[in-house]
């Protein structure tokens, strides 16, 4: 079959994409940018990809006619807190407008569990989605799923960084709130085993684990999972802005995906039927398996996708393409060179940069720096970075966004999602003469960008300087 990918570089579009093609069909990736779509040479010899964004206007002829089936994989819950559900509405109704042009058959949809009439925003936004989409010359299959557990998604990075990092916890009463979650493996059987299944076709489908929890039985499962104690107490006192700013400081999560999360937390999210497990044979994952699984892919640095590479962890919310041209006048710049003796092993340590490896040379202040950033609003260092040795373009690095990641001619270029009065961009480069160029720029917005640039000086001495000496050395 030949299949439209829509959200192809977000979580669940990184993880579909290679089953697809281990099944034999001929995919057609839809992403807004071709530049920061992370995978690799072979996987990218294999598939088409088309540039298109379903909330800009409708352009004839940019979808193959002859598709014969599409995942609709577009979300926008953590862009914005106030109109994401608008956002949302546009884009199924732009994509059933080029669906008019093709000859598609089925359209198979992620949505979430709605069991309750008092929806939050997120999930009334679905459902939205969902009505639209039945509107299409299609067949809809609609998989409505709760939590997803699998390494790198939003539920069980956060449910990881509450645990890891707060041996006690004061919670707000949704810890409280059931909910049914899913292994990110089971959704890829649902995914794939609806495509092209008749049976399916025109009907929604509630698919989650085999257990219901409480968000509290969650995290004291993952603590027992990973061998250490956690107590947790219950307090009615917090409410959702409050508790949003809990999972804001304590989680690598941003405020508004945070915002939307605490919402949707509220409502019991547990499935109301398994017809759907009957009918294809797919036998789910524990919650304690989910983690196990997740967890080994960590351990074997297999993690395919992480929601924080996704756009929208982040402060850019703008084509990549805005930034990676580093201006040359109305800057500040920091340049520092030094010769270097192997060009290969540099280059190596350039793209181990930042996460777990930190940053060469004074981490404390970097993840001091980082702290600042996260009561000022910012996205901090917590997301740290996906893969231990690659870098894609688009990838999230602590509080950088990689706007250019070319190992063939040696170049990382990074630009600063940090709260600051202007704009930064941090580059490593290697010429051919083999040497180590190290580049911060900063376009100061006002007097108080410049005065911000000038107050930094001494540090920079230091920290740059320590940096490309490590990095050469090391």
């Amino acid at each position: 079959m030949k299949i439209l990918l829509t959200g192809a570089n977000g979580y669940i579009g990184m993880r579909l994409l290679p089953l697809l093609l281990d099944l034999g069909h001929e995919v057609v990736c839809a992403v807004r940018d071709k530049k920061r779509f992370s995978i690799d040479q072979e996987t990218l010899a294999a598939i088409d990809i088309i540039e298109i964004d379903f909330l800009a206007d409708y352009r004839a002829n940019s979808i193959p006619k002859d598709i014969d089936a599409a995942y609709y994989l577009i979300h926008s819950m953590s862009s914005s807190t106030s109109d994401f559900d608008e956002k949302e509405a546009v884009s199924a109704k732009t994509f059933n407008r080029y669906m008019q042009d093709t000859d598609i058959k089925q359209v198979i949809y992620l949505s979430g569990i709605v069991n309750d009439k008092d929806l939050s925003k997120h999930l009334r936004s679905r459902k939205n989605v969902e009505d639209i989409l039945y509107q299409g010359n299609y067949a809809l299959t609609v998989l409505r799923a709760g939590i997803i557990v699998g390494s790198g998604s939003s539920s069980f990075e956060i449910i990881r960084d509450l645990c890891e990092k707060l041996p006690l916890m004061i919670t707000p009463r949704w810890v409280l709130t059931k909910t049914q979650p899913i292994a990110i493996r089971d959704v890829m059987s649902f995914l794939t085993g609806v495509l092209g299944h008749e049976e399916t076709y025109n009907d929604s489908f509630d698919i989650g684990g085999p257990e219901v929890l409480t968000y509290k039985a969650m995290l004291q499962q993952y603590a027992r999972i990973r061998g250490f104690s956690i107590g947790i107490y219950t307090v009615p006192v917090m409410t959702p802005k409050l508790s949003s700013y809990w999972l804001y400081f304590v989680t690598s999560t941003s405020f508004k995906l945070a915002m939307n999360l605490v919402d949707s937390m509220k409502m019991e999210v547990v499935a109301k039927d398994n017809r759907l497990q009957q009918l294809l044979g797919v036998k789910t994952h524990t919650y304690a398996e989910a983690i196990k699984m997740a967890f080994n892919k960590i351990e074997q640095n297999l993690v395919v996708s992480s929601w924080k590479d996704s756009m929208i962890s982040g402060r850019i919310h703008t084509d990549l393409k805005k930034h990676i041209q580093v201006p040359k006048f109305g800057v500040l710049k920091d340049e520092k060179k030094i010769k270097i003796n192997n060009p290969e092993r540099v280059l190596e340590n350039i793209w181990k940069i930042g996460g777990e490896t930190g940053w060469f040379y004074a981490n404390w202040l970097w993840k001091l720096r980082g702290f600042f950033d996260k009561l000022s609003g910012g996205v901090g260092l917590r997301r740290g970075r996906t893969h231990t040795d690659k870098i894609y373009t688009g990838d999230s690095l602590d509080f950088w966004r990689v706007l250019l990641a070319d190992k063939e001619h040696k170049r990382l270029l990074l630009f600063a999602e940090m709260r600051l009065p202007g704009e930064a961009w941090l580059e490593f480069r290697i010429t051919d003469d083999n040497t180590l160029y190290q580049t911060a720029t900063f376009r100061p917005k006002g007097i108080r960008g410049r005065l911000y640039w000038y107050s930094m000086l001494p540090f920079h001495y230091f920290i740059f300087g320590g940096m490309i000496r490590n990095i050469a050395n090391t």
